[in-house]
């Protein structure tokens, strides 16, 4: 599955993002929509990493929970 499918499915797989960063508020996914970059920018706020691991952790989540 890809990145659009992701974004086109946001409502449904809300659950999933938030099981994996449940640091991420209701609103932070809202506003995010879906949006790849916003997931990277919140993910590197709420956390305290860089862009680089926060894309890392996306690809990783992809891989194994969008397959």
């Amino acid at each position: 599955m890809n990145w659009d499918t992701v974004a086109g499915n946001w409502t449904q797989l809300k659950g999933k993002v938030k099981e994996q960063w449940g640091k991420l508020s209701d609103d932070q996914l809202d506003m995010i929509a879906g949006q790849r970059d916003q997931l990277v920018g919140k993910i590197q706020e709420a956390y305290g990493i860089s862009k680089d691991e926060a894309e890392d952790q996306i690809k990783r989540f992809e891989n194994q929970s969008l397959h």
